[in-house]
């Protein structure tokens, strides 16, 4: 599609549109869109159009007169996000049988940064993109829904073209391995992730980690499986085996709340919505529960608690820094396996929270603390080697990648996945010269 058949916010326009349009309507859609973004960004899809309105100066009927409904302006935001990550893929794409004196590294990392500008840039609709939000729309249902799949193919090409020149090992799984970069990228996006800094900066950190891995040397699977932190780890998960089935009114409405929270998004999902659900009315759910905010600390309490048994019991056993680093990830990748409902939560408020705000889970300020005293001792003796802008960056970034993206889990399953994160995070997949 030519440039012409595109409004002048990026998205496709159609043909009667375009003929019925004015450029100083198209402008105002886009004023109203950006406007829109950012709200939304910042307060969540709980912002009203006469919020959106306001913020732009008009009143809401003129509003009207670009958007029918705060669904269509959804559906613009949208638009615009797979419209930018789609023109980043074409770009990427056209250039790759170029002469070109980058690094393959820097041509990954190039395209990298290009995806995390563009999360960021497109805050509101990747937040969007996590959810089912409770539309009938159907093209803003599949708008939600849709897989950015030229961005893959762009990375995928990417990294087969550095296979080529001989920087990736030959036995890396090059579509998966692209997945998980572009995934990580996008999580750039997340403010509590990003933390204020420079999009380029923490898509190059994290494709540094994933590229090269952070252990200074070789760790077997036999050996990170043997050790004290793995163990101490895998007997945590165990016990989540052996918890007693609580078959309680209440223990059926938490449990679909967990469902629905982790499909909607919290901010999106109403007590009536969860009484539907549980074939309830919604008094008896108030009766049984107390309010929203209630519900979704009684749920997370829990795994709260999960969470914090598995890191001080890996964090205090004997190993080394990458041992427990590589059993912090067996931690999180069972913990998505078996509470995917509560870790979708906690992503809700990753992000639709600033940083400081407090979370109901997973006591995230504490997690980074922790993260960097790991990492700051792994450098010290040598074990950790990688370089960062700071030691602040880097802990966010290590936990981010510390979890595997939901959709490779259920496809590989627990063991491949940990396999996969220690032949990324630790290991690098780069071909090193024996």
């Amino acid at each position: 599609m030519s440039r012409g058949q595109r409004n002048a916010d990026g998205t496709p326009e159609a043909p009667a549109a375009r003929n019925g349009r004015t450029e100083d309507d198209r402008s105002r859609r886009t004023e109203i869109l950006q406007t829109a973004a950012s709200l939304i960004a910042s307060s969540g899809l709980r912002t009203s159009l006469q919020e959106i309105a306001d913020a732009c100066g008009i009143l809401p009927g003129s509003l009207y007169h670009h958007f029918e409904s705060k669904e269509a302006i959804l559906v613009g935001l949208l638009q615009r996000y797979h419209a930018a990550l789609d023109q980043v893929a074409e770009r990427t794409l056209d250039t790759l049988d170029r002469p070109d004196s980058r690094s393959p590294f820097d041509r990954i990392g190039d395209l990298g940064a290009q995806i995390a500008t563009c999360a960021v840039d497109h805050r509101a609709a990747l937040q969007m993109s996590f959810y089912e939000g409770p539309s009938s729309n159907p093209t803003l249902i599949e708008l939600t829904r849709q897989r950015p799949t030229a961005i893959l193919e762009a990375m995928f090409q990417t990294l087969r073209a550095a296979r080529w020149a001989g920087y990736l090992r030959a036995d890396i799984d090059l579509h998966l391995l692209a997945d998980r970069i572009t995934q990580t990228m996008l999580h750039v996006g997340l403010d509590i992730i990003r933390h204020n800094a420079p999009a380029d900066q923490v898509a190059r950190l994290f494709c540094r980690i994933l590229l090269e891995g952070v252990a200074a040397a070789s760790h077997t699977d036999a050996e990170l499986d043997a050790s004290p932190a793995f163990l101490a780890a895998d007997a945590v998960v165990r016990t989540w085996s052996d918890e007693p089935q609580d078959d309680s009114k209440a223990a059926h409405i938490r449990a679909v709340a967990r469902a629905e929270f982790g499909r909607r998004g919290y901010e999106s999902t109403t007590i009536r919505d969860i009484a539907a659900a549980a074939g309830l009315g919604t008094g008896s759910v108030y009766r049984v529960i107390g309010s929203k905010e209630e519900l979704l600390a009684s749920i997370m309490r829990s795994f709260g608690e999960k969470v914090a048994v598995g890191w001080t019991d890996v964090l205090r056993s004997e190993s080394s820094p990458i041992e427990k680093l590589d059993a912090l990830s067996w931690i999180n990748t069972n913990m998505l396996d078996r509470f995917g409902d509560e870790f979708r939560i906690q992503l809700a408020w990753m992000r639709q929270s600033p940083p400081d705000t407090p979370n109901p889970g997973w006591l995230f300020t504490k997690r980074v603390r922790q993260m960097k005293a790991l990492l700051a001792k792994g450098i010290r003796s040598g074990e950790i080697a990688i370089e960062s802008p700071s030691d602040e960056m880097l802990a966010r970034c290590m936990i981010g990648v510390a979890w595997i993206p939901e959709n490779i889990l259920a496809e590989i399953g627990t063991r491949a996945s940990l396999i996969h994160l220690r032949d990324t995070t630790l290991r690098g997949v780069v071909a090193r010269s024996e």
